[in-house]
């Protein structure tokens, strides 16, 4: 029988997972202070293939998302023998997966496609609530920041970002390249960079072919410093020719941070 190439769209709130991607080798166990904390979403995923396949399936993701990070549109993708109907795959992850942890769509996919390496674009999404007010509800999906911002400063600089550029600045220190002695390419392009405003809420929605590590989340810190006149005009560009993160602002909080969608 050949083998059929199955494609997930997911949803997960990331709060009580240490990211995407499953961990090879854990931490020290009298270190962790947080059960929940140890899992994956990919983990979660793969246990609920095993209860429904019977065997060990491997999921392969369009990329990691950090702890913490959520996603609207994450995507993986597996490959089985099984002639199950993609219908019945839906009800069945769903019925086996926590609650924190969606899947919203089960497709046939083409032999060829992957979840990472088809890869066109990802649009990511950070909420700040920007109000001298704290929310309770909202939490776990937005960065709370009671300091006035000018919106107006922060659009004039994104302008700077937009286009393909070298982002070392932008970068944190992979762990897992650091750990293969890899050498990653720090160029990106940024296809869109918009920043809205609804009541309290501040969006900044940043679509580009691929991201670095914590690429986002120190665009955004960046840019919070520019906003609140810390930084001045054309501070991003002259951080770009930089390429030195220690000229960049600090890396915002994950929990702000939603894999918005992927496109192929």
């Amino acid at each position: 029988m050949m083998y059929r190439n199955i494609k997930l769209t997911i949803e997960y709130e990331g709060t009580y997972y240490c990211g995407w991607q499953t961990q090879t080798a854990r931490n020290n166990p009298k270190k962790q202070t947080h059960r929940e904390g140890r899992k994956t979403i990919q983990g979660e995923i793969e246990k609920a293939l095993k209860i429904i396949f019977k065997q060990n399936l491997k999921l392969i993701g369009s990329g990691r998302t950090d702890s913490g990070v959520h996603a609207l549109g994450q995507v993986a993708n597996f490959k089985t023998q099984s002639s199950m109907p993609v219908e019945e795959m839906l009800n069945a992850l769903n019925a086996n997966l926590p609650a924190d942890i969606a899947i919203t769509n089960v497709e046939n996919a083409a032999p060829d496609f992957h979840a990472q390496y088809s890869v066109k674009s990802k649009t990511y999404r950070y909420i700040i609530l920007n109000n001298t007010a704290r929310c309770a509800l909202q939490r776990n999906f937005c960065l709370f920041y009671p300091y006035k911002l000018s919106i107006q400063k922060m659009r004039e600089e994104v302008k700077s970002l937009i286009g393909r550029k070298d982002f070392k600045s932008f970068t944190a220190s992979d762990p897992a390249k650091r750990k293969a002695n890899k050498k990653e390419n720090t160029v990106r392009t940024v296809k869109r960079l918009v920043i809205s405003k609804r009541g309290p809420y501040v969006f900044i929605d940043i679509e580009a072919d691929g991201f670095l590590y914590k690429m986002v989340r120190n665009i955004v810190g960046t840019l919070l410093e520019i906003g609140q006149g810390r930084l001045a005009k054309g501070s991003i560009k002259k951080i770009l020719a930089l390429k030195d993160r220690n000229a960049a602002g600090n890396t915002v909080k994950s929990k702000g941070l939603t894999l918005f969608s992927v496109r192929y």
